[in-house]
């Protein structure tokens, strides 16, 4: 979906811990019924649409959007686990969703404001964000109700980063304002569903038809963030779905049937409303919510509910665990990492042996891969440096590398 902002080569950004597992019990005792844990296929979709996210936001392949819609289903992944969490107090657990969420935004807005108000950048004096209203703007860095102000160009094309690296940069606020909202809304979105689970699946597919086809247009960040709810709020409400059972009601064969025609005509949209960057479903409100929507139904229909990850996706464990236990942390610093691997690896043309036309012109064709596998060490740094704050977000003890190692070596000296 676009934003209106501008998009380079690595462009704007358009997605929470393991519990134990039960005890084994003995054989000659009845079952006890398994306590609640993580669904190790739910987790291993959040992994690999994290994965997508800094691979479309490194090399911008439009094509990524089609094969795997990765916001749809961070959204409906976090749903799921609202409406598993929605059997306590909604306000209690509306306050804790948004507790986890706002300290790693706060050091990552403290940050990036940091750096904006170092290069130059004077918001009093923005033609876009100047005045009063300008400095109110900024509470978005705080609390992500809205868009938060940012110079479209700061420094110079010539820097040590590209001119735009405050839009890259603040861009991927965007997805936790839409989370705000959909956990604020989630308690009237589940009891709504409880009752009326079908239009409350379908209406946001309705509401997309509306104000993301410019038959109704909301101006300014306003609009952005209606079409936000209405484009991913069918996915919020499939994970309910999930949850509750519904999916498990249809016929696997009606699923999924009905999931690839609404995902057809999705792609029959984009085919007559292809934006600047030809297939790319985010600049497509409408194609984006069907695809999402009926992709995300096949992925949930056929959701095998793993206590463990089996056979060859086991190797993928700690991993895994690492990145559902850092999502937050992972979502909110990779695409500044991403703009961070230029100046590093611009060092290598200063290298004795890189005098030559030939050397350079290797490097030059290889640059991008060469920041694929750079920006993932320093996504490594930042899980380091500043990802245990999420854990002091959700009043846990900090931990610096969170992939389930120490958990199961103690499970395995229990048993």
């Amino acid at each position: 979906m676009s934003h209106g902002h501008t998009q380079s080569s690595y462009g704007v950004p358009r997605q929470w811990t393991p519990e134990p597992a039960p005890d084994a019990t003995s054989e000659t005792a009845p079952a006890a019924p398994k306590k609640p844990g993580r669904d190790r296929y739910l987790d291993l979709l959040r992994s690999i649409a994290l994965v997508r996210v800094v691979v479309y936001h490194l090399f911008g392949w439009a094509w990524l959007t089609v094969v795997f819609p990765s916001m749809g289903v961070m959204f409906a992944l976090a749903g799921s686990l609202m409406a598993r969490s929605l059997k306590r107090p909604a306000w209690g657990v509306i306050r804790g969703r948004i507790r986890r969420l706002l300290p790693p935004l706060w050091v990552f807005s403290a940050v990036v404001l940091t750096l904006m108000f170092a290069g130059g950048w004077n918001i009093s004096e923005d033609p876009d964000h100047g005045g009063v209203w300008g400095l109110v703007e900024l509470v978005n860095y705080v609390i992500p109700v809205g868009a938060p102000p940012f110079p479209w160009s700061i420094g110079s094309p010539s820097g040590l980063l590209e001119d735009t690296w405050a839009v890259q940069a603040a861009g991927v606020l965007w997805y936790l304002r839409a989370y705000l909202w959909f956990v604020v809304a989630s308690p009237l979105l589940l009891w709504a569903f409880r009752r009326a689970p079908w239009p409350t699946l379908l209406a946001p597919l309705g509401l997309t038809a509306v104000v993301g086809t410019g038959l109704v247009t909301i101006p300014g960040e306003t609009g952005n963030a209606v079409t936000d709810f209405a484009v991913y709020g069918g996915c919020w409400v499939l994970g309910f779905a999930h949850h509750e059972g519904l999916l498990t009601k249809v016929p696997r064969y009606v699923a999924v049937s009905c999931a690839t025609l609404v995902m057809a005509f999705g792609l029959w949209w984009a085919s007559g409303h292809l934006g600047p960057d030809g297939w790319d479903l985010n600049d497509i409100p409408l194609a984006q919510a069907t695809w999402s929507f009926g992709f995300v139904v096949i992925l949930l229909i056929y959701s095998p509910s793993w206590q463990e990850l089996p056979g060859r996706l086991a190797k993928w464990d700690k991993l895994v665990t690492l990145s559902n236990n850092r999502a937050v942390t992972i979502y909110l610093w990779h695409n500044l990492l991403i703009m961070a691997t230029v100046p590093i690896l611009d060092q290598l043309y200063s290298l004795p042996f890189m005098e030559s036309e030939r050397a350079t012109a290797a490097l030059d064709s290889t640059y991008m891969i060469w920041m694929f596998f750079l920006v993932w060490p320093l996504i490594g740094l930042a899980v380091l440096g500043v990802g245990w704050i999420e854990d002091l977000a959700a009043k846990r003890k900090p931990r610096l590398w969170p992939n389930g190692t120490k958990k199961r070596a103690r499970a395995g000296h229990r048993a």
